[in-house]
């Protein structure tokens, strides 16, 4: 089979690596246009596209698909590069654009996609994050036909993950692109023996992972301090769980639960290991911070830089 390849981020390259490495005919990759990065701010390839470059495989940037939308030109030229490709299948993980009509019905036998989650639950941009976020004790991979839906097609393979009580995004995305590459190759080697089932995802448990956004990073200590702890863990590596320190904006990168009461903010104690903050229910100590311009520290360490004492309170976020 002829494959045409829609990714950007590393999770997206593991998967591409693994179906270079299996011998699918990969004629062309699609990965979204270079962004500027680092200190510099300078131009930065995608991981998909660093590895394309590495292996001689086509690359094309569109900046949009649709033919009718802001990048019509772009979308066009995209359309006779895949019609002269003739893919027999899309792969697409973490591309980051809406994929219209016309690409999904272009490929002989269609589009596949890896979501990072057990449809139907966090359908949607963050699965990873929001699974951490609420708690799930269970994610996985469903490699799935894509449709015009949001995550809405039937699945092919489903792969489980359990989420461990100190799993990241970090952690978790990285067990997970694994996984993905594994089940996109042996989803591969189905639809090209006729040997593919697909089903329909259940009509109940639909959620939505909506898109992390940099405004949900400070810490608002009314909350429960497991809920909060949670989320400290789902937003690593971004955007990071923030409190305030004077006029500081330090990000908080690990924390524990912590058995101390006080009121929403306030340090209740100074320990070893590092600071006790109350929250609406129970407390967090606060074991790996950064603050701007700096290096994680311990929360001990941080502890003695910033010489809080018992009593002192925080700025809510």
């Amino acid at each position: 089979m002829r494959l045409v390849f829609a990714g950007t981020p590393p999770f997206a390259r593991a998967a591409l690596e693994c179906l270079h490495a299996a011998g699918f005919e990969l004629p062309l990759v699609l990965t979204q246009p270079d962004r500027p990065a680092g200190r510099g701010m300078k131009l930065q390839a995608s991981a998909v596209k660093a590895f394309a470059l590495e292996h001689g495989i086509a690359v094309a940037q569109p900046r949009g698909l649709r033919l009718d939308g802001k990048y019509a030109q772009d979308a066009a030229a995209a359309r006779a590069t895949l019609e002269a490709v003739r893919p027999d299948v899309m792969v697409v993980a973490a591309y980051g654009l809406i994929l219209p009509p016309w690409v999904l019905e272009l490929p002989r036998r269609g589009c596949l996609n890896i979501h990072a989650s057990l449809l139907p639950r966090w359908r949607g941009a963050a699965p990873i994050q929001r699974a951490i976020e609420a708690g799930d004790r269970e994610t996985g991979i469903c490699v799935m036909q894509m449709d015009a839906g949001l995550d809405t097609g039937d699945t092919l393979l489903v792969g489980r993950e359990p989420i461990h009580a100190d799993d990241t995004s970090a952690s978790l995305h990285d067990r997970l692109a694994v996984l993905g590459s594994r089940l996109i190759v042996q989803a591969l080697e189905q639809v090209a023996r006729g040997a593919a089932v697909a089903q329909r995802q259940p009509a109940d448990g639909v959620t939505y992972a909506h898109k992390i956004e940099k405004t949900e990073a400070a810490i608002d200590w009314h909350q429960d301090a497991e809920v909060i702890e949670r989320r400290v863990r789902a937003f690593d590596p971004f955007p990071g769980a923030t409190l305030q320190h004077g006029n500081e904006t330090v990000k908080l990168w690990r924390a524990q639960v912590a058995p101390r009461a006080g009121a929403p903010g306030e340090v209740v104690a100074l320990e070893p290991a590092g600071p006790v903050v109350a929250c609406g229910n129970q407390a967090l100590q606060l074991l790996e911070l950064q603050r701007p311009g700096g290096s994680r520290v311990s929360g001990r360490e941080f502890q003695a830089a910033v010489r809080w004492r018992a009593g002192d309170g925080l700025i809510p976020g």
